[in-house]
């Protein structure tokens, strides 16, 4: 496959909220989080103590000492590897190092592996007002291994939601633009399209977990001790944990916000195997296509659904970058379709295509967990 770099045009970053327009509000005025928005402090900066030297031994007893060493330490590592790949931590490719090829360290990923172990599981705090529909906001902070500090996000919970026990429900996770913050998808009024999509029939009922990231040109990499990247994954697992979710990849998609049209194109391409839809709106592809030649043969074989959308007087992420990447994703296996849109770059632009990535996504969920059904009978008829 061959791929484009973008690296002709200067990503202005422009994505505080700051510098965003909607409906209503100044384009530069200073917005903060509404006052339940959960604040993040700083990052927690480790030290690690030296180790005292170990005392001189003759030759012989060194040797000998190190072969027992050598043994046990090969022993335990093994019996560590059994135990994890018992409950689903590790697999062969990750024992073996066959996965294949990681991302640049600047934006590195350990490909499908769980960024730190299982945390304790948090309390979902109601916030705001109820809707008549009957669907709610719920809000989580909790101890981040990948950051190094909190972490947070806010829910969407469909009406109905707990009414029936045994119902479980696919995932949307959204990542917001740099220096944003979660509630800037509740601004644009996500929780009412939801509600009207769900309500008519449009879309099936889903969870929507709309993420926080620390703020800063970090958003959604993984650079020197915080892991944003994984932090995303981190979240997806605690979620699996925490609310009645289909947890599997044909029932969880990714989208984002200018840098989290970005962080979610990335960690959909560093964890193939976690997420079966993606969607990046007014984004950019800098430095993926290593991340979606690596992916080649999983997307084949899995398929991805990907929209991707643009405008096309936006100063920010050069909207050409859209269909060019979706024509990349469509080389390799993905049903892929990128957009250019009239206007800019902003959060009004966002909410006038808001409805449509939100039935694209609901959309695909249905088509990836069909797909995923047809394959898992084939693999069941073989089997006999």
């Amino acid at each position: 496959m061959s791929g484009k770099a973008y690296t002709s045009r200067p990503q202005l970053w422009l994505e505080s909220l700051g510098d965003w327009a909607w409906p209503g509000r100044a384009a530069h005025a200073e917005v903060l989080p509404p006052p339940w928005v959960p604040a993040v402090p700083p990052r927690v900066e480790y030290a690690f103590a030296g180790s005292a030297p170990a005392r001189s031994l003759p030759s012989q007893a060194r040797a000998r000492r190190r072969r027992v060493l050598l043994a046990g330490l090969i022993s335990a590592f093994l019996a560590l590897c059994s135990g994890l790949a018992l409950r689903g931590h590790l697999t062969v490719g990750d024992i073996l190092g066959t996965r294949g090829p990681s991302p640049a360290p600047a934006a590195a990923l350990v490909r499908d592996r769980s960024p730190a172990p299982a945390v304790p599981l948090p309390g979902l705090v109601p916030v705001g007002a109820q809707v008549s529909a009957g669907s709610r906001i719920d809000r989580a902070s909790f101890a981040s291994s990948a950051l190094g500090g909190r972490g947070s996000f806010l829910v969407y919970l469909p009406p109905g939601f707990g009414a029936d026990p045994t119902l479980r429900y696919p995932v949307i996770y959204l990542l917001h633009g740099r220096n944003g913050h979660a509630a800037a998808f509740l601004e644009i009024g996500i929780q009412h399209a939801l509600d009207r999509l769900i309500g008519k029939g449009a879309m099936p009922p889903l969870i929507a977990v709309m993420v926080q990231d620390l703020s800063g040109l970090k958003n959604w990499r993984n650079v020197g001790r915080r892991h944003s990247a994984s932090y995303v994954v981190e979240v997806q697992e605690l979620i699996d944990r925490m609310l009645p979710t289909i947890p599997t990849r044909a029932a969880r998609a990714i989208a984002g916000s200018s840098m989290g049209g970005f962080g979610a194109m990335h960690v959909a391409l560093a964890n193939p195997y976690r997420f079966a839809v993606v969607e990046s709106w007014l984004g950019f592809f800098d430095g993926l296509e290593g991340e979606l030649q690596a992916d080649a043969a999983v997307l084949s074989r899995l398929g991805l659904h990907a929209f991707l959308y643009g405008a096309a007087a936006d100063p920010v992420a050069a909207p050409e970058e859209n269909p060019e990447f979706a024509a990349q994703l469509r080389a390799v296996g993905a049903d892929a379709e990128g957009v250019i849109y009239p206007g800019g770059h902003s959060l009004e632009k966002v909410k006038e295509h808001l409805e449509r990535g939100l039935l694209f996504a609901g959309r695909s969920l249905l088509e990836a967990q069909r797909r995923e059904g047809v394959e898992a009978a084939r693999a069941r008829w073989r089997s006999r």
